[in-house]
């Protein structure tokens, strides 16, 4: 049986597809402030990589409605069942089930206009995760991996770009900048931890150098280069003591219980920890927020866990003095019909939708844009993908004019257009 296909079969024994083995460690199986754009073209990537910024994106997957969160409407026929609450920012009401993030509210920016026109849930997870539409002739890269890719600290062992379950890639980037999934926040992953003394360990890179070099000498030359990458990549991290930044049981039992005893809790601290080892992006996915029937009574546990991950990551970052370079960013694909259906819930609506900041510069304590009384369209400040990508990049000082090469000889952007909403910076 060959390496390849020994760490393969592992690989799936504990619960990672083919692809995650790759993209994850596979060497770890087979052991078994604000610039202006004439400022920021005169930063070296060297000398952003040196400042140290990250973003942290909180991903709820499903499409969150934006009355049950962030722009309730208690006075609407769209309101539904959950009650509007105060914040720590008068003339702020969110809902009932955000009582956390309520209470840090000045560090949180509300964007209640978010506009779209893509209704179906892939296209518009790709579009939001990248900011271009599906086409079947390119794979776009995703905003993280972009962003890894400008600003990442190359020298680290731990990678660059992190997901706490599943996500968009690096497209057309390469492996280079695909992200490294987490599916069980909280340990050191299983295909990361070593297993076999260094040396024997070592004897085994040399090895699989020679089947390698074999295979690339039959013509396999471009799939061992890729290979490799990840080997190197994955080689660093298994041997790294970094790995350590993977154990939460590091942190206080009562930080812990702040973030909550589930997933995403535990991938807010994780993502936290990552950032202060130098991780560049990092995604935290919350599923369950296709919300077509019994919205009220179903968005309400998960609602109250990203609630309270959410607000403990805001105040962990300010308190250790990292949130001025760390932006947090919570969305999804679109918001939700302010009409309820018959079956108690609403259904797609790209039409108007919210999503939070904070950090990276962001002014909080503010909202920008509105949408109209019931809810159903934008009524003030209409933001679009692009501009939400736009002001990102502001935030990471990434130019978002910059192109890159795509395989069909293309140049292409990391944002194709947009502004930066400049209220949230001022």
């Amino acid at each position: 049986m060959s390496l390849y296909h020994h760490a393969h079969i592992q690989t799936h024994r504990q619960g990672f597809s083919r692809r995650s083995f790759l993209r994850n460690a596979a060497l770890g199986a087979m052991t078994a402030g604000t610039l202006s754009f004439h400022d920021l073209m005169s930063v070296s990537a060297e000398e952003l990589r040196q400042q140290g910024r990250s973003m942290i994106l909180l991903w709820m997957a499903g499409g969150p409605s934006h009355l049950e969160t962030f722009d309730p409407k208690p006075k609407s026929a769209s309101a539904g069942e959950l009650k509007a609450i105060q914040t720590s920012v008068s003339g702020i009401d969110i809902s009932e089930n955000w009582k956390n993030t309520a209470k840090v509210m000045q560090d949180v920016a509300l964007i209640r206009s978010m506009t779209n026109k893509e209704g179906n849930h892939q296209r518009a997870s790709y579009q939001m995760h990248t900011g271009y539409i599906p086409s079947g002739s390119v794979k776009h890269p995703s905003l993280g991996s972009n962003i890894a890719r400008e600003i990442g600290n190359r020298e680290l062992d731990i990678p660059t770009i992190v997901s706490v379950g599943s996500t968009d890639g690096a497209g057309f980037l390469g492996v280079d900048y695909e992200p490294f999934n987490v599916s069980n926040p909280g340990s050191i992953p299983n295909n990361v931890a070593a297993t076999v003394p260094k040396k024997r360990y070592q004897k085994r890179l040399g090895l699989l150098g020679r089947l390698d070099s074999e295979f690339a000498g039959r013509g396999g030359e471009v799939v061992v280069k890729n290979h490799s990458k990840i080997y190197n990549k994955a080689s660093s991290l298994v041997m790294s003591p970094q790995t350590k930044v993977f154990d939460l049981s590091q942190e206080s039992a009562s930080l812990r219980q702040e973030y909550g005893d589930n997933n995403f809790g535990k991938g807010c601290l994780l993502a936290r920890r990552l950032v202060e080892a130098g991780s560049t992006f990092i995604e935290v996915r919350s599923n369950g927020w296709d919300n077509h029937q019994n919205i009220s009574e179903v968005i309400t546990p998960i609602s109250k866990q990203v609630d309270t991950g959410m607000a403990a990551l805001i105040a962990d970052l300010k308190s250790r003095g990292m949130l001025e370079r760390t932006l947090v960013v919570w969305m999804g694909e679109f918001g939700r019909t302010p009409k309820i259906n018959p079956r108690a819930g609403r259904d797609h609506y790209p039409r108007v939708f919210s999503a939070a900041m904070a950090g990276g510069g962001v002014k909080g304590g503010q909202v920008i844009g509105a949408s109209t009384p019931d809810g159903s369209a934008v009524e003030d400040r209409p933001v679009t993908t692009t501009d939400l990508f736009a002001s990102i990049c502001h935030s990471l000082k990434v130019d978002p004019k910059k192109e890159n090469m795509s395989p069909l000889g293309r140049p292409m952007k990391i944002v194709d257009g947009g502004k930066v909403v400049t209220e949230l910076f001022s």
